[in-house]
């Protein structure tokens, strides 16, 4: 448990500041071409549509949209388990905050990009952000302790219809976030998506599963209940 406890800390700081990389990259390039990862730029928009733009939108975003994400997992499964709903809240509250905290860090420490090689260099962050994202979930997924709810959709579809299928699952699991996409789409348009949300959603999955044979081996998925 210790060591549970120790690997899932890790991960949850690690999907947090994966996907602030991805939104602060995305909004830090004039005009924003680059994007952030899928779930991060649909939960942000609907946000922002629904909350205005200001200093605890995304705390509130990520945490009203995860939650109602968990209520879709507890369809998926046909059942209602008061036990996973509260674990996803475990999740989503120290998540939220800690999104919430980068942002503000990196909003400050990161200027506008205006030279070629600082969008260049902007873009790579992007893809280190949605590179650190698959990483974590891979983790996290493993030891199975909490999870964000976005990601226990993932491993529902996974290991429930897509016979252990990372790459498809995620594309699958990508349905939601479309939906809270089109419903910021007349007041927030297509801001945050771009090229990095194209990788994300090329590559994300790919790099949960290559993560899972290669980033802490040893760590096998346990106590899976799908």
């Amino acid at each position: 448990m210790p060591a549970s406890i120790a690997y899932f800390a890790l991960s949850i700081v690690i999907n947090s500041m994966g996907n602030v990389l991805t939104l602060v990259t995305s909004s830090h390039i004039h005009p924003q071409f680059l994007g952030s990862a899928y779930w991060t730029a649909a939960e942000n928009n609907l946000g922002i549509a629904v909350l205005g733009n200001n200093s605890m939108t995304l705390f509130w975003a990520f945490m009203v949209l995860g939650m109602l994400t968990s209520v879709l997992n507890a369809i998926l499964m046909h059942k209602w388990e008061w036990k996973r709903i509260f674990g996803n809240f475990i999740f989503m509250l120290p998540f939220s905050i800690f999104i919430q905290w980068f942002s503000d860090i990196f909003n400050r420490i990161m200027p506008d990009a205006h030279s070629l090689p600082m969008v260049v260099l902007y873009v790579l962050i992007n893809f280190l952000g949605v590179t650190l994202i698959g990483v974590a979930i891979s983790i996290y997924q493993r030891v199975n302790l909490v999870l964000h709810p976005a990601d226990d959709l993932f491993q529902i579809l996974r290991f429930r219809y897509f016979k252990g299928n990372a790459t498809l699952s995620m594309w699958a699991s990508y349905i939601p976030p479309t939906i809270m996409a089109l419903l910021a789409l007349p007041k927030m348009g297509l801001a945050n998506f771009g090229l990095g949300t194209v990788f994300a959603l090329l590559f994300q999955g790919g790099i949960t599963g290559l993560a899972d044979r290669i980033i802490f081996p040893k760590l096998k998925h346990q106590a899976l209940d799908v």
